[in-house]
C-alpha cells in the first residue's frame, strides 16, 4: 500500500482536527454572530465536506507519532469506507447546522449545542479514518462525549437528564468492552508484528489470516469477536442494547437527525465493516446475522407500538441498523453490499425524516401521532419529501430502499440454502421483520393523509433554512430511485456506482470477487429475493386496515416488565442507586474513627491480595541477628505500643505513643545511621509538641468504646501493622545487578558537594521533589487557615 502524500496527509489531518478547533473559537465568534453562529458552523462542515471529497480515489496512511514508546501514533487510514463515513458526518452536517438556524431560534444555550455539534462531527470523521486501535478508541469514546451533551441540551428537564445518563452509560460501558477486545487483540499480534504494527488496522487489513490464525491458535478469537460485538451493538443500538436511542430523542430534532440517522448509530456498523475483512467466519455470521435480524424484527415491532413520531423514528433506526449488521454478518460477498450500500440509503432517508419530524412539530406543536393528520394541505413540499422518504425506508420498488433490502433478502437466501436446517429462519425472520417495517413506514406517510384530528389548527410552512435541508436529502434518496429504474435499462450512474463498489470492496477480504462491480436495478424476472419482497407488501398491505389493533397489541405486551429491556435497565441503575444511598449511610456517619476503618482495611486488603496474586516471596533472615541492645530496644517498643492501646487519656496516649519514635530512633543509632536517628528525633519531638498543642483543643478522655470496636480496631492494628511489615520487607529485599548506589556515591561529593550520600540525595537530587511536597503542604495549610477565618466570620457552617 503507497502512503499518501503529503498535500494528502494534511487534507486528511485537517479534515479530523478543523472541527475541533472551530469547536473551540464558537463562543467567541456567538458573541459576534449570536444565532447565525449556525452558519459558522455550517461552513465548518462545508470545508470538512470539501477536504474530504479530495480524498476521493486516494487509498493510504498517514500517522504522527504518539506515543513512540508504546508504538502507538495518530494514523489516518484512507478507503471507501472511511470516505462514506466522512462524507455522511461531513455532508449531513452541512444541513443539520443550516437547519439548526431556523430550528434553534431562541433556543438557550446556542453556543454550547454548536461547539458539541462540531467536536461530535471531529469526533465522528476521527472514527472514519482512525487507522490505529488507540486512536479509534479515543475518537468512539469522544463521541459519546460530545453526545451526552447533546442529549442533555435541556439539562434542567428530568427526560433529558435521564437520556443523556443512558446513552452515556451504555455506549461508554459498550465502548469499555470494545477496548478490552483491541487489548486483547493487541497482545497476540506483539510478537507477530515485533511491537511496530500490533496498534495498526491497516496492517490487519493487510494480513487478515495471519490474524485470525493467531488468535485462534491463542484461544483469543471468540473473546475478541465477542467483546468488539458488544462494543458495535451498544453503539448502534442492536438489541437488547436498543433502549438508549428512544430516550434519546429528548434532544433537539437536528441532534437526532445527525447523531442518530447518519452519524453516531453509524460507529457501529462502521466498527463492523471495518473488522469484516479481519474477522469474518461462521462464528462472525452466526453472532451478527442473528443479532442483526432480531434487532431488525424487534424495532420494527416496537416501531408499530410507538405514540410519538420521534419515537417511532428511533426504533425505526435501531431496525435498519440491525438490516446493516445482518448484512455484514453474512460472510457472502452480498453480505457487504448489503451493508456497504444501506448505510447510504439509510442515511438519506432516515435523516430527511428526522428533519420532517422537526418540522412537524415546530409547526404543529406536537409529535403524538393520535393528533396528526391531513398535512399535505398545509405542508405540500414536506409531504412530497416524506413520500420518497418513507416509501424507501418501506422498501417499495423503485425507491432507494428496496434495492438494499432486495440485497439483504438475497444474501439471506443464500445463505439459508448452503447451509439448510434452522438457517432458514434467515429469510423468514428477514420478511417478518420487514413486515412490520413496512406497517410503521405507511403510517408515518399517512400523517400527511387523510382529514385533520380535531384541535390541529393550521400548519405554516416552516423557514426555509429548514425546508431545504431535508429537500436536499429527499432529493438525493429520488436520484438513488432514479438510479435503480435507468439501471433496468443498462444506464447507470457510474460515479455513484463506483463509489459504493469501493466501500463495498472496503469490507471484503483481499482476494474477494466482486462479481463484475457494483450495480442496481428493478427486477425484471422472479427470483427468491423478489419473491420475498412482493410477500412482505402483500402482507404489509394485508395487515395495514388492522394497525391500530396491531399498536394496542404491541404496547399490551410491552406493559409486562419482564418483555421490557427498560424494565432491566431501571431496575440495575436505580437498584444500584438505592444500595448506595445504603452503603454512604453507614461509610458517611461523620465518625473519623468509621473512615479511617474502611480507609485503612481496603488498603491491607488490597495490598495482601496483590502479594498473594503475585506469589512475593518474603526475604529470609539469616543475615539479621539480634543483639543484647537491639533486643532491649524492641522490647521496651512493644511495652510503649501495649501502653498506647489502653491509655486513658488522649494525653497519656500522646506521650507512650511518642517511646515508640524514640526507640525507632535508637534502633537507628544501633544500626549505625546517625542522620536518620537526629531526623528520626527531629519529627518525633516536632510530632509531639504539634499533637500537645492540639490535644488543648480535644477532650481529655477517649469515652466509651464498645468492646465489638476495641476488637475491631485491635484486628485491624494488627493486619495494618502486618501489611507495613511485609511492603517493607518486599520492598528492601530486592538487590538488582545494575544499581544506583554506586552512581550515587560517585556523584554525591562530585556534583553534590557533600561526604553523606542521604544528605546528598534529599537536598540535591530530592529537591524539585521536596519542594512539590512543601508546596502541597503550603496550599493545604492556606486552605484550612482560609477556612477558620470564613468560620470566624459566619460563612461556613
Amino acid at each position: 500500500m503507497q502512503p499518501t502524500p503529503d498535500p494528502a496527509a494534511s487534507a486528511v489531518l485537517a479534515v479530523v482536527f478543523l472541527p475541533f478547533v472551530a469547536a473551540a473559537l464558537v463562543p467567541f465568534v456567538y458573541r459576534v454572530l449570536g444565532e447565525r453562529t449556525a452558519y459558522y458552523a455550517a461552513a465548518v462542515a462545508l470545508a470538512c465536506f470539501g477536504l474530504v471529497a479530495s480524498q476521493y480515489g486516494t487509498h493510504g496512511a498517514v500517522s504522527v507519532p504518539w506515543i513512540p514508546s508504546l508504538g502507538v501514533s495518530v494514523s489516518l487510514y484512507v478507503d471507501g469506507l472511511s470516505l462514506l463515513i466522512g462524507f455522511l458526518a461531513s455532508g449531513v452536517g452541512v444541513l443539520i447546522l443550516t437547519y439548526s438556524g431556523g430550528y434553534m431560534h431562541g433556543e438557550p444555550a446556542q453556543a454550547k449545542y454548536y461547539a458539541a455539534l462540531l467536536a461530535f462531527m471531529g469526533s465522528m470523521l476521527g472514527v472514519a479514518f482512525a487507522a490505529d486501535l488507540v486512536a479509534l478508541f479515543v475518537f468512539w469514546e469522544l463521541t459519546s462525549l460530545s453526545s451526552f451533551v447533546l442529549i442533555g441540551h435541556y439539562q434542567r428537564q428530568k427526560s433529558s437528564q435521564y437520556a443523556a445518563r443512558k446513552s452515556m452509560l451504555i455506549t461508554v460501558s459498550g465502548g469499555l468492552f470494545m477496548l478490552v477486545g483491541f487489548l486483547l487483540l493487541h497482545d497476540v499480534l506483539l510478537d507477530v508484528t515485533s511491537g511496530a504494527n500490533a496498534f495498526s488496522i491497516v496492517w490487519m487489513l493487510e494480513h487478515p489470516e495471519l490474524v485470525q490464525e493467531e488468535l485462534r491458535a491463542a484461544g483469543l478469537f471468540l473473546p475478541v469477536l465477542g467483546l468488539l460485538g458488544i462494543g458495535a451493538a451498544a453503539k448502534s443500538a442492536q438489541v437488547p442494547l436498543h433502549i438508549w436511542l428512544p430516550n434519546a430523542m429528548e434532544a433537539p430534532t437536528p441532534v437526532s437527525a445527525f447523531l442518530h440517522s447518519a452519524t453516531m448509530v453509524k460507529a457501529g456498523v462502521y466498527l463492523l465493516g471495518r473488522f469484516r475483512p479481519i474477522l469474518v467466519g461462521e462464528e462472525w455470521q452466526l453472532l451478527f446475522a442473528v443479532l442483526g435480524l432480531t434487532t431488525m424484527t424487534v424495532a420494527a415491532i416496537l416501531a408499530v407500538g410507538a405514540t410519538d413520531i420521534k419515537e417511532l423514528l428511533a426504533y425505526s433506526t435501531a431496525s435498519h441498523l440491525g438490516l446493516i449488521v445482518a448484512g455484514f454478518g453474512f460472510v457472502s460477498e452480498l453480505g457487504g453490499e448489503t451493508g456497504a450500500f444501506h448505510i447510504v440509503n439509510h442515511a438519506a432517508f432516515k435523516a430527511a425524516l428526522f428533519l420532517v419530524a422537526g418540522i412537524i412539530a415546530h409547526e404543529a406543536g406536537t409529535r403524538k401521532i393520535e393528533n396528526l393528520g391531513g398535512l399535505k394541505d398545509d405542508l405540500p413540499i414536506t409531504a412530497g419529501i416524506t413520500a420518497v422518504a418513507t416509501l424507501g425506508m418501506a422498501g417499495v420498488p423503485p425507491f432507494n430502499g428496496f434495492y438494499s433490502k432486495e440485497l439483504l433478502f438475497e444474501a439471506a437466501w443464500e445463505a439459508a440454502a448452503h447451509a439448510g436446517g434452522l438457517a432458514w429462519l434467515y429469510p423468514t425472520v428477514a420478511v417478518f421483520g420487514s413486515v412490520f417495517t413496512f406497517l410503521y413506514s405507511i403510517r408515518f406517510l399517512m400523517l400527511f393523509f387523510g382529514e385533520k384530528p380535531t384541535g390541529l389548527h393550521k400548519v405554516h410552512s416552516p423557514p426555509k433554512t429548514m425546508l431545504v435541508p431535508p429537500l436536499v436529502l429527499g432529493v438525493v434518496a429520488g436520484l438513488i430511485s432514479l438510479g435503480g429504474v435507468l439501471g433496468t435499462f443498462g444506464v447507470h450512474f457510474a460515479p455513484f456506482d463506483h463509489f459504493v463498489e469501493e466501500v463495498w470492496a472496503s469490507t471484503l477480504p483481499p482476494e474477494a470477487d466482486l462479481h463484475g462491480g457494483f450495480s442496481y436495478h428493478v427486477p425484471t424476472h422472479l427470483t427468491p429475493a423478489a419473491a420475498m419482497s412482493a410477500v412482505t407488501i402483500a402482507l404489509g398491505a394485508a395487515a395495514y386496515p388492522f394497525y391500530g389493533r396491531l399498536h394496542r397489541g404491541v404496547n399490551r405486551l410491552t406493559d409486562v416488565d419482564l418483555l421490557r429491556a427498560n424494565w432491566y435497565y431501571d431496575s440495575a441503575v436505580f437498584g444500584l442507586n438505592d444500595w448506595s444511598d445504603t452503603a454512604s449511610e453507614v461509610v458517611q456517619n461523620g465518625l473519623l474513627r468509621t473512615y479511617v476503618t474502611w480507609a485503612m482495611a481496603a488498603v491491607a486488603a488490597l495490598a495482601l491480595a496483590g502479594y498473594a496474586a503475585t506469589s512475593v516471596a518474603l526475604p529470609d533472615f539469616t543475615d539479621f541477628a539480634v543483639t543484647l541492645p537491639i533486643a532491649l530496644v524492641l522490647g521496651v517498643a512493644i511495652v510503649g505500643a501495649i501502653a498506647v492501646s489502653i491509655a486513658p487519656s488522649h494525653i497519656s496516649g500522646v506521650l507512650t505513643l511518642s517511646i515508640l519514635g524514640f526507640m525507632v530512633a535508637v534502633f537507628y543509632v544501633l544500626a549505625s545511621a546517625p542522620d536518620l536517628a537526629l531526623t528520626q528525633l527531629v519529627v518525633e519531638t516536632l510530632t509531639l509538641v504539634i499533637f500537645l498543642m492540639v490535644l488543648d483543643k480535644l477532650p481529655a478522655f477517649y469515652g466509651n468504646a464498645g468492646r465489638g470496636k476495641m476488637m475491631r480496631d485491635g484486628v485491624l492494628s494488627a493486619v495494618v501493622g502486618a501489611t507495613v511489615f511485609v511492603t517493607v520487607l518486599v520492598s528492601t529485599a530486592a538487590t538488582p545487578d545494575d544499581g544506583i548506589a554506586h552512581e550515587f556515591v560517585e556523584r554525591a561529593v562530585s556534583e553534590g558537594g557533600g561526604g553523606n550520600v542521604v544528605n546528598v540525595i534529599l537536598v540535591d537530587f530530592r529537591a524539585f521533589d521536596t519542594m512539590g511536597e512543601i508546596s502541597v503542604v503550603a496550599m493545604a495549610a492556606l486552605s484550612v487557615l482560609t477556612l477558620v477565618a470564613m468560620r470566624e466570620r459566619g460563612e461556613t457552617q
